[in-house]
């Protein structure tokens, strides 16, 4: 299999997202990333998603990888916690892994959009 020459490959771009609830579409949780020095809460799916390509552009790949940064254990418990693993971004889609860690399941997603439908069909 060959990459095209845009494609751009990334190590760093794992982010945890802690979801703390969600109805109705709306998200409530917290997202950690090697690049933020305090966790960014979250209030919508569609911040996520702002959020994400935001430290995504302040990468410059290839790099040698940020070190993997855990859940906060600040005695908030989450109804799931999530690892989002973006490995490339194409023409303004990503392509990656989310990982369920509650659950220890892994999907593979094509798009931005196909992200938050997991997100939506797992949590709803």
């Amino acid at each position: 299999m060959m990459l095209r020459g845009n494609m751009i490959p990334c190590h760093s771009r794992e982010a945890v997202v802690t979801v703390l609830s969600y109805c109705n579409g709306i998200l409530d949780g917290y997202l950690r990333h090697p690049r933020l020095v305090h966790e960014a809460k979250l209030q919508s799916l569609s911040q996520l998603v702002l959020l994400l390509n935001s430290l995504l552009d302040l990468e410059d790949c290839p790099k040698s990888p940020l070190p993997f940064i855990a859940p906060a254990q600040e005695g908030r418990e989450g109804i799931a916690v999530f690892r989002i693993q973006i490995l490339f971004r194409e023409h303004h889609t990503w392509q990656g892994k989310l990982i369920w860690q509650n659950e220890n399941m892994e999907v593979v997603f094509h798009s931005g959009i196909e992200l938050l439908q997991l997100f939506d069909e797992i949590l709803a």
